[in-house]
Formats: structure tokens, C-alpha cells, sequence
């Protein structure tokens, strides 16, 4: 890994930009978080929290994947993080609880915009290093999210205690703009159109989409790791509840909220890891995996209800993310070697959108159930949906499975797939 970023210097810009977005995304929502429970005392409101950072990213899909394939995909990331540093800005304009709803329309905006940055730089990424090492790479971009959400979220609670919740929006500010500026250093094509083809080729949201289910259809493989994120979101919505028992079961506040989301955090960053030692096993092997991780998810899950100590919960939830951090690498590494270039765009954009729709249907399910019943019942339901998703997945996937993936291609034989 370390190798990697001393030799691929536009890689290593792109990760870095990375790096510190989401360090500043995650220093916001542990703010947030914490901003919202205080005005509101609604664990509702709280799951709205993660609502407001799924359902605009599903709304903008329909745009989002297609400007990936349809535009430079360097300038539409630095685009889109240099909107975000306005968006971010409003969440300095929330003064009480009659203005709380800034602070969602600020989150909102953000991940509206941020649906275009990720399909944007799941694309680039096989342009951008050697077919050798996206495998490594592909780990290292996602182990980037559950890194910043460990050490994001760890900090951000710290931060938040020690400067207030003003500076940490601040911070997210500033962290889009520095991602703008190491974007900008990137020489090597990232994929899209170039500048001069832009004319010739007019976007069609809903066709151009359409276009990419087909090829998906087409294509058993793709089309299971597509079903597999989506059916993983279904449970998601336990993750809303995180700052719930933080503060009602631990009274524990921002700082275990924080806590409670860094052991998130790390279990995604080591879940990608783990799933490296898989991703020489084919499609099949893939596919089997994303299954597996469904049980570990639940059983992860099952156990933070009855935690005694926070502690206990926060190792019971890195364990549960271990399974998540796997099924989001694999899946992510499996449709990149599956897809064309001038697909993949579309191809994450669906991904994102399936895997965001079912989480925001989780998260409000997770809010208005645990309003009701408390979040320790709705939890285990919760980790029953994961473990129910898992059998049956792996079931639908057998013959599949069995054939060693069927319509696994190599972004190589399939670049002449729009031809």
C-alpha cells in the first residue's frame, strides 16, 4: 500500500482528497448528531440525521451516474467539492430550534452533490492504476471511509467537546476545499468524456441509466453485486440508533457518540483489509463473501442491545462493521473488473442509489420504530433483517456461485461494449 502512494502520484492525490473529506464529514455529523438531539429530544430526528445523508444522494443518481460517463470526471469532483464548501456553510446559520432545519438542508446538499463525487471516483479509479494493483487500491479507498469514520469520528467527538460545534463545521468547510485543490493536481485521465467530445454526446438521464441496467441484466455477476449492497442497506438503518444508545443507554453524549461511530469506523477499515486476502478468488468467491458479511453484520448487531458497558457495545459494532467493510470492498471491486469504462460510472451510480434508497427506507423505519419501542427491540429486528438477507442471498446466488460467476468480463473485453 505504502508502495503505491510513493509511485502513483495522481493516486495519491486522490486518496489524500479522500482522506480529508471525510475527515470533515464525519467531524459535522458527530456535531450534528449531537446538535440535533440537544434542539429536538427526538430519536427520530436523530435517524433523520443519516436520512438526510442517504435519500439526496438517491434522488441525484439519475444525474449523477450519467455526468460520471458523460463528463471529465476530474473537473466534476472538483466541481462538486467546491459546492460543497458553500452547502457546509450553512450549517453555521443554525441559531435554535426554530432553525434546525438549516442543518438538514445543509447535510442534505452535501450528500446531493457528494452522489457525484463517489460513482466519480469509483470510475476513475482503474484509469488512474495499473490492473495489478486495483485490487490494493480499491481496499485503500475503502478502508479511507471506515479510517476517517474511526479517527474522524473519534476526533470530531474530542473536537466538538473541546472548540464547540461551530469549529467543526468550519472544519468540514475547509476540508472540501483542500480536497478541491489536491484534485486539481491530478494529470493522469480519469475517464469520461474530454472537453471537446462533450458536444457530440448529449446527457439523457433516465435512458443513460437505463442503458446501464440492461448491461446489468445481461450480466448475472454484476447484476448480484448490485442486489448485494442493496439488500445490506436494508439493515443499516441500527446505525441511526448508534447515537441513541450513546446518549439514553451510556449517557455518554458526543463523546460516546463519537466512540460508538470510530468502532464503526474501525471495523470498516479492517474489513477491507480482510477482504483482500479474497479478491484472487474470482467473482464466485467475491459473491460468497458479500453473503458471509450479512451474518457477521447481524451477530455484531444482536449483541449491542445487551451491552452493559459502552465499550462492550463499541467492539460488538467494530465487529459487525467487519462484515460491512468486507461485502462494501468486495462488491465495489467485483463490478469495477466487471464493467466497461464507459459504463462504470452508471454501474456505481446504481449501486449507490439501490444501497442508498434501501438505507433511507431503514433509516425512517429505524427512527419511527424506535420513537415507539425503544431502540433495543428494533435493534435485534434489525440484526434479524441482516441475518434473514444473508441466507437468502447466498441461497439465489448458489448456482451462481457453483459456476465460479457467470458474465464475469474484464473492463479490457468489455470496452467495446457501447459499439
Amino acid at each position: 500500500m505504502w508502495s503505491l502512494l510513493r509511485r502513483n502520484r495522481d493516486f495519491r492525490a486522490l486518496f489524500l482528497a479522500q482522506v480529508i473529506s471525510y475527515m470533515g464529514d464525519w467531524f459535522a455529523s458527530v456535531a450534528m448528531l449531537g446538535l440535533v438531539l440537544d434542539l429536538t429530544h427526538s430519536d427520530l430526528a436523530a435517524t433523520l440525521v443519516f436520512v438526510s445523508q442517504t435519500l439526496p444522494s438517491f434522488v441525484m443518481t439519475p444525474l449523477a451516474g450519467p455526468a460520471a460517463d458523460r463528463f471529465d470526471r476530474r473537473q466534476l469532483m472538483i466541481l462538486v467539492s467546491v459546492l460543497q464548501i458553500g452547502a457546509a456553510c450553512l450549517f453555521l446559520l443554525v441559531r435554535g430550534d426554530s432553525t434546525v432545519w438549516l442543518a438538514f438542508v445543509a447535510q442534505g446538499t452535501i450528500s446531493a452533490l457528494g452522489a457525484f463525487f463517489m460513482p466519480s471516483s469509483q470510475a476513475a479509479l482503474p484509469n488512474l492504476v495499473e490492473p495489478e494493483h486495483l485490487a490494493t487500491a480499491t481496499v485503500m479507498m475503502s478502508a479511507t471511509w471506515g479510517a476517517m469514520l474511526a479517527i474522524g469520528a473519534a476526533l470530531g467527538g474530542l473536537f466538538t467537546v473541546a472548540f464547540g460545534r461551530t469549529a467543526s463545521f468550519v472544519a468540514d468547510a475547509a476540508s472540501f476545499a483542500i480536497a478541491a485543490a489536491l484534485i486539481a493536481t491530478v494529470r493522469r485521465p480519469m475517464g469520461g468524456l474530454a472537453r471537446s467530445d462533450r458536444g457530440s454526446t448529449r446527457m439523457r438521464p433516465l435512458a443513460d441509466s437505463a442503458e446501464a441496467f440492461r448491461y446489468a441484466r445481461r450480466h448475472p455477476a454484476v447484476l448480484a453485486l448490485l442486489g448485494s449492497k442493496m439488500g445490506f442497506g436494508l439493515s443499516g438503518g441500527v446505525v441511526g440508533l448508534l447515537a441513541v444508545f450513546a446518549t439514553e443507554k451510556f449517557h455518554a453524549g458526543d463523546a460516546g457518540t463519537g466512540l460508538l461511530l470510530a468502532a464503526r469506523g474501525a471495523g470498516v477499515v479492517l474489513g477491507p483489509v480482510l477482504a483482500r486476502r479474497f479478491t484472487n478468488r474470482g467473482i464466485g468467491g467475491i459473491i460468497l463473501c458479500c453473503g458471509v458479511a450479512g451474518l457477521v453484520y447481524a451477530s455484531g448487531y444482536a449483541f449491542v442491545p445487551i451491552a452493559p458497558l459502552l465499550a462492550l457495545a463499541a467492539i460488538a459494532v467494530l465487529i459487525a462493521h467487519l462484515g460491512g467493510g468486507m461485502q462494501w470492498t468486495l462488491s465495489t471491486y467485483g463490478l469495477q473488473i466487471s464493467t466497461p469504462d464507459e459504463l462504470r460510472g452508471r454501474i456505481f451510480a446504481g449501486d449507490f442509489a439501490l444501497v442508498t434508497l434501501t438505507m433511507t427506507i431503514s433509516f425512517i423505519a429505524a427512527g419511527a420504530l424506535s420513537s415507539v419501542f425503544g431502540p433495543e427491540p428494533v435493534t435485534f429486528g434489525l440484526a434479524a433483517v441482516s441475518a434473514a438477507w444473508g441466507c437468502v442471498y447466498l441461497t439465489l446466488t448458489r448456482s451462481l456461485r457453483s459456476a465460479g460467476g457467470q458474465g464475469r468480463e474484464s473492463p479490457e473485453s468489455t470496452s467495446s461494449y457501447a459499439a
